[in-house]
């Protein structure tokens, strides 16, 4: 079922069923996807949660306004395509870390156990040792920002990172372009980032979270540059 309901949910983002229309009947989507009806209704029921759909009697299923999607909901951004994400979403996504981010990174500095720093550590180490390698700098980067969230032992801040890591992943794949030199910038500020949770200096953190997220700033900044020439 969760390829069906990825498959509607690409159909709803790309336009092909754009908001307020309806989409075809149970029967028809199930011929379509080459699945059951039973299939087809648990996959409307997945997007109606998330806000993508509404059943309307006599009417059927219809696309919800952009505006009712949960877009928090990190499946509901995994489902879009990277290149699907429009800049202002991009956006939303920096200015939510910017309220959120250095705030976390000051509470890791006092909560933090020595297993989350050498962990993080660890993280960090494999962003530096990534070389050319974006997909290994990527993966590395997101596991270093699960490790600061989780280290800041609030339970709403662990829940909202799973949002971010979706969001740094698109960004990251958005910003794939930018030069191993402004990674290497990137990695220097994680180490502040390390070094001051190693330190337990609160006031380090907040500073070292707040240069990772100028750095990102930057570089989707050029990203939506190229793509927009």
């Amino acid at each position: 079922m969760p390829d069906v309901t990825k498959a509607i949910a690409s159909d709803i983002f790309s336009g092909r069923y754009p908001a307020g229309s309806s989409l075809p009947t149970e029967n028809d989507l199930g011929i379509e996807y080459g699945v059951s009806r039973t299939v087809i209704r648990e996959a409307l029921k997945v997007l109606a949660a998330k806000g993508l759909v509404l059943s309307r009697p006599r009417v059927g299923t219809v696309v919800c306004d952009q505006d009712n999607w949960n877009i928090i909901d990190p499946q509901v951004l995994a489902w879009h395509a990277p290149h699907a994400l429009d800049d202002k979403l991009f956006d939303a996504i920096l200015e939510t870390r910017r309220a959120i981010e250095p705030l976390v990174a000051e509470l890791a500095a006092t909560r933090a156990t020595l297993q989350e720093i050498a962990d993080l550590e660890a993280a960090w180490r494999g962003m530096a040792d990534a070389g050319e390698d974006l997909a290994a700098f990527s993966r590395s980067d997101i596991v270093f920002h699960q490790i600061v969230y989780a280290a800041s032992h609030n339970p709403i801040f662990r829940q909202i990172g799973n949002l971010i890591d979706t969001g740094l992943k698109f960004s990251l794949e958005a910003s794939a372009t930018i030069s191993l030199e402004r990674r290497m910038e990137a990695v220097a500020a994680h180490r502040e980032v390390v070094e001051a949770l190693r330190m337990r200096d609160a006031a380090a953190a907040r500073t070292a979270a707040s240069k990772i997220l100028d750095l990102a700033a930057r570089d989707l900044t050029s990203a939506k540059k190229l793509k927009n020439n």
